[in-house]
């Protein structure tokens, strides 16, 4: 799952950092805010940490101008500006969850989580798991088996799974996939998106370099493509 961490302290941002990054989380730091919004619509995170007082664009300015472009992104606010009314003022903007400062960096980490939880809950209908071949998925949950294997999923990659799954052998245009994972309103790179897919095969495939559950269909998208055997059992 990658994470931006946008906070103009130094030491608080690469401190919580590298413990994000010894937690297995891709990070992406930034120490203003127009350089948030700039790591924003470069590496497209799956879930966004703020601190409210920084140069340049406040961690408020920030907030509203992400949750234009992306209505369901977990927000998070990390500040020492934990007065109600900057509470308020946070989730009036679309945050999910406000984290005072000093913090336990734990805490932090078990409110991601909660929080990209909870926007994968959302959804009008309770995910439910699906196999797809020899990996089973377990949406809510933001994980994956295969065998006793658990892999940790992104809000992101779960979309992107289960919108393969639903069209078995079928072809999934990128605009398809860029709308149902990054929202609507927002169309990243499509380099954006290869490299996105990357790092999920990286994951999910057995073995990546082949892979059977996400297959590229050049010039189109891509499919997830059911083994002959399993279709005849079917």
């Amino acid at each position: 799952m990658k994470i931006l961490i946008a906070e103009d302290d130094i030491y608080t941002r690469d401190g919580l950092a590298e413990v994000m990054r010894g937690e297995g989380y891709q990070v992406f730091t930034a120490g203003c805010g127009r350089t948030a919004m700039k790591m924003f619509e470069t590496h497209q995170p799956d879930c966004v940490c703020l601190d409210i007082m920084m140069p340049e664009q406040s961690g408020f300015e920030v907030c509203r101008k992400i949750r234009a472009l992306s209505p369901t992104l977990p927000i998070l606010f990390i500040s020492a500006k934990s007065e109600e009314v900057d509470r308020l003022v946070g989730f009036e903007l679309g945050a999910d969850d406000f984290i005072s400062k000093p913090f336990s960096v734990r805490e932090v980490i078990a409110r991601i989580r909660a929080v990209t939880r909870r926007a994968m809950g959302s959804q009008p209908t309770p995910p439910q798991p699906f196999m797809m071949n020899d990996l089973e998925v377990f949406p809510a949950e933001l994980r994956a088996k295969r065998g006793e294997a658990v892999i940790e999923l992104s809000l992101r990659d779960v979309k992107i799974l289960e919108l393969l799954h639903s069209r078995p052998g079928q072809a999934v245009d990128r605009r398809t996939l860029f709308k149902v994972a990054w929202g609507e309103r927002y169309l990243p790179s499509s380099r954006t998106l290869d490299q996105h897919i990357s790092q999920l095969r990286k994951r999910v495939e057995v073995d990546p370099r082949h892979p059977l559950l996400i297959q590229t269909v050049h010039g189109v998208g891509y499919r997830f493509e059911v083994p002959a055997e399993s279709k005849a059992s079917s």
